[in-house]
């Protein structure tokens, strides 16, 4: 006997090709169609177009659950990650993708966030600075941290770096040197921490700007499509204050 297989939507899939580095290439909307399958992710359906359609379509991805970041991408005009975004929260089967603004294209969905991971990074010094520790000492003990201020640390430290916060910031498409959330939640863990002997003064020369934390609008992009649901308008409130007092 046959068995009856109920057959998935048909969906369309249309995608922003483009190679800046072949000359003569221009910017397209390509649109391409497949079968949905229960519990398919945009991820899945990427890769399945790669595999049938076009072996050149240029996209990001490692871990493929949500913890790399690095298939972040604008989804129906949203940022999120692709390997959490399930077709199936689309009801027309219309699809709609975009590399992520706000960072150097590489090709067609793949951009370059390490880059301006790497340069937010070394602005903010995000590294522990204590004097003493620069010195190797194997006798020296770490000082205890209380687990409920480990905790807080914690949270801060969930963030996977995908630059959805960064390209949903409407400060940063008009402001190119201006630090973002994923700098200030960065530095707002460093502050936190006991460990970091920066004082407040210190702080206040990385982000007590324009570029910093007196840019940010409050639009709240941010945190309205942060893939990790991190609190970002609570630590910019609290670098605010912290900065406010200092001018």
């Amino acid at each position: 006997m046959s068995e009856n297989i109920e057959k998935g939507r048909i969906l369309k899939i249309s995608i922003l090709r483009f190679n800046p580095q072949l000359k003569g290439d221009k910017p397209k909307m390509v649109t391409y169609e497949l079968e949905e399958a229960p519990g398919m992710t945009i991820f899945i359906a990427l890769n399945e177009i790669r595999e049938k359609f076009d072996s050149s379509l240029q996209f990001d991805f490692v871990c493929r659950a949500g913890i790399c970041g690095s298939c972040g991408m604008i989804i129906n005009g949203q940022p999120d990650l692709a390997c959490r975004a399930l077709t199936s929260k689309y009801p027309s089967g219309e699809i709609t993708l975009m590399p992520l603004p706000a960072f150097e294209l590489i090709g067609d969905l793949s951009v370059n966030t390490g880059k301006f991971m790497r340069a937010m990074s070394e602005r903010i010094g995000s590294w522990i600075h204590d004097q003493a520790m620069d010195e190797i000492d194997l006798t020296r003990l770490e000082e205890k941290m209380e687990p409920g201020l480990a905790d807080k640390i914690y949270e801060l430290e969930r963030c996977v770096e995908c630059g959805c916060c960064i390209s949903a910031c409407g400060t940063k498409r008009m402001r190119e040197e201006f630090l973002g959330a994923a700098g200030f939640m960065r530095i707002a863990r460093f502050h936190m921490d006991p460990r970091d002997k920066r004082t407040d003064d210190d702080i206040y020369e990385i982000i007590g700007d324009d570029d910093g934390i007196f840019g940010c609008m409050s639009l709240l992009g941010c945190e309205d499509y942060c893939p990790k649901d991190l609190p970002h308008q609570t630590q910019i409130a609290y670098l605010r204050r912290k900065m406010v007092n200092l001018r």
